[in-house]
């Protein structure tokens, strides 16, 4: 029962986290480049390997992706950065 418990967790932290999008590094950027006034959360994460967490908003909809290594974000992009970003399985 523990494992149904915590899939009905997933399910209500992903409704009321809304729609969130899983990208490449690259289309994630190519989204960030469409955004007016981009503010992006940043986070580091892994558990072996140290990754790079990217979050950003756009109409609505939420992105994100993950890299191995830092990307680079516009020069008007702000930045948040945070303990971490937990994104639902």
């Amino acid at each position: 029962m523990a494992a149904g418990a915590a899939v009905a967790a997933i399910a209500e932290a992903t409704k009321a986290s809304g729609v969130i999008v899983r990208l490449e590094p690259v289309k994630f950027l190519k989204v960030l480049s469409r955004v007016a006034e981009p503010m992006a959360v940043i986070a580091r994460g892994g558990l072996f390997t140290e990754n790079f967490q990217y979050l950003v908003g756009y109409k609505g909809l939420a992105f994100f992706t993950k890299s191995e290594d830092a990307l680079e974000l516009p020069a008007d992009a702000e930045t948040v950065a945070a303990e971490k970003i937990w994104i639902p399985g």
